[in-house]
């Protein structure tokens, strides 16, 4: 039953190797059709000189004498059979792992007698499996076996040879469990920031670096079972796309906090971003009304409605006598009823379109552009247009979106990483130096 190691690329098996052939001087005559010999005897008879072509380190069992059996029938047919531990090399292509399937190559030949001299072909039942034998990590599905003449570079003539093949499929089911399943549910788990608020920025960052180092972790553990191969697995693609996600899920948050967090969440400012405003709360009705004639455009002004349903004006950048010049702001309280306002519907319509955001949307490409130059005093407008407003944060619609573009676009990947890998060819690409030309039979 063929063992294959993974790390050194080869295989090692324990088989019963029977050898039968014939020498016409071994004929003999008597009441027995067959006589057992002692293995003492076999250093008296001629014996093939078979030897594995890409075995490495193999050995017959000797506990507790030499596990050899000879025996010889009356017409000079003689079989000779030994226990061997075979360790041969199992050249394998890992690009489809751990859904792979290989093939592990077994050579049988003759080191120095010519197919003229020695010719070795299959027995009918050819290669045979005990009942019960299974492997850990590989399922066995089916063997393939060849006899042909082959010239070796290192001698003269050609050599018989005997080549048999297991093909194996690789059984995934222990990286599914301790390596494809933790990895989806810690991109899972680094979605989870997107339902929380904004301003929990320690909250969503610690999420995003947790999950990336635990990512990080699972890659290093599984690559050291594997050859330095020079080329990406499957499993390693696997890994790549769900770290690509997790540190997505970071510089979405960036994004967040870049474009959309302009205040810290409060409802109330901290007192020192209020010293150079003035805040005139018994304005009168006439001073607000002549203030709001001012204004050439409904953008100068910004309104708000309180939960008390009293109406709060905020003039920006008013030229009135009565309105202040030092801060270019001025608060004025009034009970929605009195009406005073009504002929400011520009100011107010303004509002009511735009009382469940934070602050006036800009267009994403100017916003985007802000990022790139790294413009502070745009930052600073906006946190301060925020704290005259009195506005919290809400849900980012960047958050909206990636709740529902990140999961999407995860489980169709997953489907295409699927459907590209499971059902995989097997792969047979084993050759030798030693061969210069082969006739296949």
């Amino acid at each position: 039953m063929p063992r294959p190691l993974s790390l050194p690329q080869k295989y090692s098996m324990e088989c019963y190797m029977r050898q039968y052939w014939s020498d016409e001087r071994l004929k003999f005559n008597g009441p027995l059709d067959q006589l057992t010999l002692n293995i003492k005897m076999l250093e008296a008879l001629w014996k093939p000189d078979t030897y594995f072509h890409n075995g490495l380190g193999s050995y017959v069992h000797m506990t507790t004498r030499p596990n050899k059996l000879i025996r010889i029938n009356q017409n000079g047919d003689i079989l000779y059979s030994m226990r061997l531990t075979i360790k041969a090399k199992c050249p394998m292509v890992l690009r489809n792992f751990p859904m792979d399937k290989q093939s592990c190559p077994l050579v049988i030949s003759s080191f120095g007698y010519t197919d003229k001299e020695v010719r070795y072909e299959w027995a009918p039942k050819k290669v045979e499996f005990e009942e019960g034998m299974g492997l850990s990590q590989f399922d066995i599905l089916n063997t393939k076996c060849t006899n042909y003449s082959v010239r070796w570079r290192s001698g003269k003539g050609l050599f018989s040879a005997l080549q048999v093949n297991f093909n194996l499929s690789r059984s995934a089911g222990y990286f599914l469990i301790q390596v494809y399943v933790p990895c989806f549910l810690i991109v899972v788990l680094s979605w989870v920031s997107f339902w929380i608020n904004r301003e929990a920025t320690s909250d969503r960052v610690g999420i995003g670096i947790i999950t990336v180092l635990t990512l990080a972790t699972i890659s290093l553990d599984t690559r050291t079972d594997l050859p330095k191969v020079h080329y990406a697995t499957a499993l390693d693609w696997f890994i790549l796309m769900s770290f690509g996600y997790c540190i997505a899920t970071l510089l979405q948050f960036a994004g967040v906090h870049f474009f959309t967090k302009v205040g810290s969440g409060e409802i109330m400012a901290e007192e020192e971003e209020w010293e150079d405003l003035e805040i005139i709360e018994d304005c009168s009705p006439e001073v607000v009304e002549e203030c709001v004639q001012t204004y050439d455009s409904p953008h100068d002004a910004a309104c708000g409605t309180s939960v008390e349903g009293r109406i709060e004006v905020v003039f920006l950048n008013s030229n009135h006598p009565n309105c202040p010049r030092s801060a270019a702001t001025l608060y004025a309280t009034l009970n929605s009823d009195a009406g005073v306002l009504n002929h400011a519907g520009d100011c107010l319509a303004t509002f009511r379109t735009a009382e469940t955001q934070t602050e006036k949307k800009e267009r994403c490409w100017t916003q985007f552009l802000h990022c790139v130059v790294g413009d502070d005093q745009y930052r600073r407008e906006r946190q301060r247009r925020a704290c005259l407003q009195r506005s919290v944060n809400s849900v980012s619609a960047i958050d909206t979106v990636s709740r529902i573009l990140f999961p999407a676009s995860y489980g169709l990947l997953n489907l295409w990483y699927w459907y590209s890998y499971y059902d995989t060819e097997l792969i047979s690409n084993w050759s030798d130096p030693g061969f210069e030309n082969s006739a296949r039979q």
